[in-house]
C-alpha cells in the first residue's frame, strides 16, 4: 500500500489508529533489543525495514475501536503478526540468498546465514510470546496455525522450484499457504479482540492476502526495482514458478520449452520478464486479483460504517500497488 492509501484507511477508521500505529513501532522497537547488541541491531534492522505495516493495520481495523478492556490485547496481537511476518522475510532472505530486501542489504547479505537465522527464530519467539501474555489459547491457536501454514507454503514453493509443470491450482494453494494465511490470521486475533465474529473476517483476510501475493508476483516480473526493492525477475532467477510464468507457458511455445535452470544470471531474468510481458499475461494477472479483491469486499460481514470502510479501503490499496 502507498502512503496515500495508508492516510485514507486511517481518516475512514478514525482518530485511534495513529495512536496505535505509533504504539505499535514503540513496542517492536522494544522487543529488538535486549538479546545482545550484534543480534539486536540486526532484529532492528529487519523490523525498520518492514514497509507499511499492513498487517497490523489489519489488526487494528478488524478489532474497531479500542476500549480501555481490550486495548493492551490489540497492541499485543498486531505486534505478534508483525514480528511473524518480519521472521519469514528474514528466513526466506536465507533461502533465496537475497541480497537486498525493499532496496536495504539483506542479514543473510551483511553478516551470513547463521546470524540471519538466528534473527528469525527470535523474532518468531518474541512474536509468541507477546501474543501469550493475552491469555487467549484460541489467539495462540490462530498464529500457530498460521505459521505451520507459512512453512507449508515455503516447503511447497522450493520442491515446485525450476518446475514446468506447476499448475494454476497447484500456485494458488500455495500463495494461500504461504501469503494468505497470515493475513487472514491478522483479521481473525482483530475479530477476537473485537468481538466481531473470526470466520466472517478470516474469508476477507484471506482473500486480499491471496490478491497481495499475485500482484507481488506481478510487480517482479513488471518492476521496476525504484518500486519493488529488488531487481526484475529475482524469483524467476531463484526458480520460483509464479502465475504470470505458468500463463506465458500457456501463450508462448518458446517459454513453455524454456529450462529455468538456464536462467543463472540477473541479465537472463530481465530478459525472461520482457518475454513474459510481451505475452500479455500480466494484465491477466492483474484481473484476477481485481476479481479476488472485489470478492473480498462483497463477502464482509455487517460492521460499522467507518471500519467497513476502512477495510474496503485496504483491499483497494493491496491492488493499488500495481498502479
Amino acid at each position: 500500500m502507498a502512503t496515500a492509501d495508508v492516510a485514507a484507511v486511517i481518516e475512514a477508521a478514525g482518530s485511534y489508529l495513529p495512536a496505535l500505529m505509533k504504539r505499535l513501532e514503540e513496542r517492536l522497537a522494544q522487543l529488538a533489543i535486549g538479546h545482545g547488541a550484534v543480534l539486536a541491531r540486526h532484529a532492528s534492522e529487519t523490523i525498520a525495514a518492514g514497509g507499511k505495516r499492513l498487517r497490523p493495520l489489519l489488526v487494528f481495523v478488524a478489532a474497531g475501536a479500542p476500549t480501555e478492556a481490550n486495548e493492551a490485547g490489540v497492541l499485543r496481537a498486531a505486534v505478534a503478526v508483525e514480528l511473524v511476518h518480519s521472521a519469514t522475510l528474514v528466513h526466506d532472505d536465507v533461502l533465496d540468498r537475497a541480497p537486498l530486501r525493499r532496496g536495504r542489504p539483506t542479514v543473510m547479505a551483511t553478516a551470513g546465514r547463521e546470524m540471519a537465522t538466528a534473527t528469525g527464530d527470535l523474532l518468531f519467539s518474541r512474536a509468541f510470546a507477546e501474543l501469550a501474555a493475552n491469555g487467549r489459547p484460541e489467539e495462540i491457536k490462530v498464529l500457530s496455525q498460521a505459521s505451520s501454514a507459512l512453512a507449508r507454503g515455503e516447503l511447497l514453493q522450493r520442491g515446485d522450484a525450476w518446475s514446468s509443470t506447476v499448475t494454476i491450482e497447484r500456485y494458488l494453494h500455495r500463495c494461500e499457504l504461504k501469503t494468505a494465511t497470515l493475513f487472514q490470521a491478522a483479521c481473525e486475533l482483530g475479530a477476537l479482540e473485537g468481538g466481531e465474529s473470526p470466520a466472517g473476517l478470516a474469508a476477507f483476510g484471506r482473500r486480499i492476502g491471496l490478491a497481495f501475493q499475485l500482484l507481488d508476483d506481478v510487480l517482479d516480473v513488471s518492476g521496476p526495482v525504484a518500486r519493488t526493492g529488488k531487481d526484475r525477475g529475482t524469483d524467476l532467477l531463484d526458480g520460483t514458478v509464479t502465475l504470470p510464468l505458468i500463463l506465458a507457458r500457456e501463450r508462448s511455445p518458446d517459454i513453455a520449452a524454456l529450462d529455468m535452470r538456464t536462467i543463472t544470471t540477473p541479465q537472463a531474468a530481465e530478459q525472461l520478464c520482457d518475454q513474459i510481458e510481451a505475452t500479455g499475461v500480466l494484465g491477466e494477472a492483474r484481473m484476477r486479483a481485481l476479481k479476488v479483491v472485489a470478492e473480498a469486499k462483497a463477502g464482509l460481514p455487517v460492521l460499522p460504517h467507518r471500519q467497513r470502510r476502512a477495510l474496503e479501503l485496504i483491499a483497494d490499496g493491496v491492488v493499488e500497488r500495481y498502479a
